[in-house]
């Protein structure tokens, strides 16, 4: 997965950065820097306004909600960019796997264009599934997988479209701990091998100590 990334990364810098809902302030102002390959954790209470955080840094900020203050990643300063262009990868709690494309299809959809012809993504598709110790998965049906498997899929596709920073949002409250445990490494040992600056929104303490970082509690003020 490495070759499919820049040759360079940057920081995640936030300055100043707030989220607000009419005229009440939930987060901020929030100045944090996250480098490449770190993990920062966010943990704050339920609608504090975390997810809406992650919103206004990809680009997918609800309109009811306004985002304010500086997002810089590397050299570049991406809070007025379209969400393509930003080139930050999320992970949810559901995996949005497409129910009606095959492993391999749904891992396309996350190629960027510059990889060209089938024989080229196919290839790119076998060797991330190699990767995640899922060979032979190409052809499955999503229904087919279990959830931890469903997971590494989707951190998969995520990575494939070369992301230059990570958002998760609370990616692991729906596995059981035995599952949330390997996922959680597998997701956290491709976000350093990958130097990918990440965030991460969680309300369990025990995913804060595994990501091993800096944590933030976030809310008004």
């Amino acid at each position: 997965m490495s070759a499919a990334l820049e040759s360079y990364q940057g920081s995640l810098v936030l300055r100043g950065v707030e989220i607000s809902l009419a005229e009440r302030r939930l987060i901020g102002p929030l100045n944090l820097s996250v480098a490449p390959g770190e993990i920062v954790t966010l943990m704050g209470p339920s609608g504090c306004g975390k997810s809406s955080l992650l919103g206004y840094l990809c680009g997918t900020l609800d309109p009811a909600f306004r985002g304010a203050g500086q997002v810089m990643l590397g050299a570049d300063e991406i809070s007025t960019l379209l969400p393509e262009r930003r080139r930050v990868g999320i992970l949810f709690q559901d995996d949005l796997l497409f129910p009606h494309l095959s492993v391999a299809d749904n891992l396309a959809f996350g190629l960027p264009a510059s990889v060209r012809g089938r024989p080229a993504r196919r290839a790119r598709i076998e060797a991330a599934l190699i990767e995640a110790d899922l060979e032979g998965f190409a052809d499955r049906d999503p229904a087919t997988l279990s959830g931890g498997q469903r997971a590494r899929i989707a951190l998969l596709r995520t990575l494939l479209s070369a992301p230059r920073a990570l958002l998760l949002d609370e990616p692991f409250s729906k596995l059981d701990a035995r599952l949330r445990d390997r996922v959680r490494r597998f997701v956290f040992e491709h976000a350093r091998r990958n130097a990918l600056p990440s965030l991460l929104v969680t309300h369990d303490p025990a995913d804060a100590q595994a990501a091993g970082g800096k944590v933030f509690e976030v809310g008004p003020g």
